[in-house]
């Protein structure tokens, strides 16, 4: 037994192994269980048509996104962003909950879990009747000036590029996570959007790589995990620092892990159980 802030938290009886595990192990782990934190990834979001990054090894199966760093310093990278963000958009918005949100809200519903941190920034958890929801790497519904904090719809937004970049309507693409789109082309000519209070550079309120969670989303959710008795990994990787932080601080606590993932995992060695099975298969299996 060892103790976090005055509270006793147990050590599991069985040693992390990242074992297979089959649908009536974790029913059984889930029944057990009444404080279960998730902690969800884009696999969750795939049978939405929201594309994911990483193979079934983790590895890239595709360019990474534009950096933080880049966006903010160099106007053609911002060109670059904003042009394909207008053609990929709107099919992003279009994206509905599927049954492996649905899911993940009733096990909230029902009083099996009480919370859930989400890589993803497509807001389908909050849609699928989810309550209890921390937006880790932000949303891409909403923009922000990195200037002078205003806030502004990615919709208000998105008129703004169509009307001020007709011609980029006109192109051929392919849909691409988060909202972006397949295109090369000149983007010399894209006009960039800016802020009307102070013409300061407006950006998605999203975590771009190369930039850093605040510390006051990761101390909530830090608490969270020291609220929980046990967590649930839901398609994810983990293979960013930012969630894979949470799951290593609740295997030191000694809180079971269990994962719902299909390929690796940066957490593999930590995990009570896993179950590689896609997550909606699994969760109507589950919970239907």
């Amino acid at each position: 037994m060892i103790r976090v802030k005055g509270k006793e938290i147990f050590m599991i009886n069985r040693p992390a192994s990242g074992a297979q595990t089959t649908l009536g192990e974790l029913k059984d782990f889930l029944g057990q269980h009444r404080r279960l934190l998730i902690i969800s990834g884009a696999g969750v979001s795939t049978g939405s048509g929201i594309g994911d990054y990483r193979n079934l090894d983790g590895e890239w199966k595709r360019p990474q996104p534009v950096t933080h760093q880049a966006f903010m310093e160099q106007k053609a990278w911002r060109q670059r962003y904003w042009a394909r963000s207008q053609l990929g958009f709107p099919s992003f918005m279009r994206a509905r909950p599927n049954s492996a949100h649905r899911g993940l809200a009733l096990l909230e519903q029902r009083g099996q879990a009480f919370a859930l941190i989400t890589q993803n920034v497509d807001g389908l958890h909050q849609r699928a009747g989810q309550r209890q929801v921390i937006d880790l790497h932000g949303r891409l519904d909403e923009v922000i000036c990195m200037s002078c904090s205003a806030s502004i719809s990615r919709e208000e937004v998105q008129g703004w590029l169509e009307e001020m970049n007709p011609h980029i309507q006109e192109q051929r693409f392919s849909v691409a996570p988060d909202g972006d789109a397949d295109l090369e082309l000149d983007f010399s000519t894209i006009q960039v959007p800016e802020c009307s209070r102070c013409q300061g550079i407006l950006k998605p309120n999203v975590v771009f790589y190369g930039a850093s969670v605040a510390p006051s989303v990761v101390e909530k959710a830090y608490g969270w995990v020291e609220a929980s008795d046990a967590l649930l990994v839901v398609g994810t990787s983990l293979m960013v620092y930012s969630s894979f932080r949470f799951v290593r601080m609740a295997h030191r606590l000694g809180k079971p892990i269990i994962a719902l993932n299909r390929g690796k995992t940066r957490a593999d060695d930590l995990y009570h159980l896993k179950l590689e099975m896609d997550c909606s298969q699994a969760l109507d299996a589950l919970l239907g």
